[in-house]
């Protein structure tokens, strides 16, 4: 198999896992007894302590020769950790697990991400496509799921997740290119990534950047978290819930492989701020959890304020970053958004959604306008150091 198409597996595996873990793991839980408290602290405790586990993953996973030995070792823990929240019972049991499957997880990502970077410049792929083969595999587990679950119970959610993390751990192993770590096949010490490492947080141009970007990245909190909840309180039937986020997860394909020629045009930067924008639209007029036919329309800005926002927040981040820190920088730009950034909106959200309801997606319009006036005040400091 060709090099993207390699990619495009592992991209396919570790996104229909995710979409059926992240709408549906919080329905598990609620099943489970948990109270939207409960089910906040348990999804954000990982994703607050990205902002660590994320930069020592990396740092660990750079030790290796070959960049497919650490995400097949990840898929290996997940895989484990999903098992184990199958054969227990409790918060108190479920938070630790949760914990390791979801911090492996989400090293796994970046990984990819930085994986298919480097394979598109030396094969002259498109690097969004292989992205893309994953989204369009969250649409498809997403929609599979809500249409069995309309027939078998939640269990079902844990039992798909593990198996999908344990196909990942062996594709990993034998499909993923032999793509060296080092260009030179030397791997550096581990005080060397350590300082450069150090140097990323310490340059305030990229670290205006990740927060920037993670903001608008984070303002999804809410609605990854509690909107299949939201939903099913205002009585939207549950055979939609799953059509719902494929709609938005099919624009960010479309997005992904048929626009090329617009995000060229657009460039990095207007497709930040356009996603920036877009998300504050989504978030406002959610809050007012408005019928299932507004739903639609809604549900298609994904391809801007997820899709648009992440594409062109990728490409400066690149731009930004010497290219023996790109898998630093990649990964310390996921652990802040998809970290420590959405963690607080989760955690925040359970109490929102307790009280409010959908009314808790205004936190979120806030939370995208702040990253907006970021990225503004971003690209002023890019070009007075020219």
């Amino acid at each position: 198999m060709k090099g993207s198409t390699r990619i495009s597996v592992a991209y396919a595996l570790l996104f229909t896992g995710t979409g059926v873990s992240l709408p549906y793991i919080s329905l598990w839980l609620r099943a489970e007894g948990l109270s939207g408290a409960d089910i906040g602290v348990i999804l954000a405790a990982p994703m607050l302590a990205r902002i660590v586990t994320g930069p020592l993953l990396a740092v660990w996973a750079d030790s290796f020769r070959l960049r497919r030995t650490a995400v097949a070792v990840l898929a290996s823990v997940t895989f484990c950790a999903y098992v184990g929240m199958a054969l227990t019972r409790g918060f108190a049991a479920w938070l630790p697990l949760w914990f390791v499957a979801a911090s492996c997880l989400g090293a796994i990502l970046p990984l990819l991400d930085v994986f298919c970077l480097r394979r598109s410049r030396k094969d002259g792929f498109d690097y969004a496509r292989p992205r893309g083969i994953g989204s369009l595999a969250f649409v498809v587990a997403n929609v599979t799921m809500g249409a069995l679950l309309a027939i078998y119970t939640t269990e079902l959610i844990i039992v798909w997740v593990a198996a999908v993390n344990a196909l990942l751990a062996l594709a990993a192993w034998r499909i993923l290119p032999h793509e060296p770590v080092a260009d030179d096949g030397v791997t550096t010490s581990h005080a060397d990534r350590f300082a450069g490492l150090g140097r990323l947080l310490g340059d305030p141009t990229f670290m205006t950047a990740i927060v920037s970007f993670g903001l608008i990245q984070a303002a999804h909190a809410f609605y990854y978290g509690f909107s299949i909840l939201s939903w099913k309180a205002q009585g939207v039937p549950q055979a939609w819930h799953g059509l719902l986020w494929a709609t938005g997860v099919a624009a960010e394909i479309v997005f992904m492989w048929f626009m090329q020629p617009f995000r060229r045009r657009m460039g990095p930067w207007r497709l930040v701020m356009l996603g920036g924008a877009a998300a504050m639209v989504r978030w406002t007029a959610m809050a007012f959890a408005p019928p299932l036919a507004w739903l639609w329309p809604l549900q298609m800005l994904h391809a801007f304020s997820f899709a648009a926002a992440f594409l062109g927040g990728l490409q400066i981040i690149e731009k930004l970053t010497p290219r023996e820190s790109s898998s630093a920088a990649q990964t310390l730009s996921s652990a802040l958004s998809s970290g420590l950034l959405t963690g607080l909106g989760t955690i925040m959200a359970g109490p929102l959604y307790d009280r409010y309801g959908a009314g808790g997606y205004l936190a979120m319009t806030a939370m995208a306008g702040l990253g907006l006036v970021g990225v503004f005040r971003l690209r002023r400091m890019v070009e007075a150091k020219g």
